[in-house]
């Protein structure tokens, strides 16, 4: 069964103008057409569109995106380069995700501070 690019939309929860830039970019190059000229999605293509909007929430580039369906295209024996691109952004996650982890202890310990300092006032203010 075959969705339209409006029942994508809605089943993806993506606007149907980032499917068309998707298909624009040259990243869902078996997208079908039927005898108007209207896309058809297939489960495989919403499945390959929400993988690509997984991988772009992550900071993947479209071009990135490009090369791994490019290499998708010429077949199995590509299998190792596109590994490695996932590979190499993995790493490149790992190291912000380690960022962020500081950066999320850093506020922690910001609104400890700020925590501790209002219940001192409140607690002054409750001896007076």
């Amino acid at each position: 069964m075959g969705y339209s690019i409006k029942e994508a939309s809605e089943r993806l929860g993506l606007p149907s103008h980032t499917i068309r830039f998707y298909e624009k970019e040259g990243l869902l190059p078996f997208i079908q057409r039927d005898q108007h000229g209207y896309r058809i999605f297939e489960q495989k293509d919403l499945d390959w569109i929400y993988l690509m909007t997984c991988f772009r929430t992550t900071g993947m580039t479209v071009t990135a995106l490009k090369q791994i369906v490019d290499l998708a295209i010429q077949g199995e024996s590509t299998l190792q380069e596109r590994k490695e691109i996932l590979e190499n952004h993995k790493m490149e996650l790992q190291k912000r995700q380690l960022e962020l982890d500081k950066a999320f202890e850093a506020v922690n310990h910001k609104l400890t501070i700020y925590d501790t300092r209002q219940k001192a006032e409140l607690d002054k203010e409750n001896r007076k």
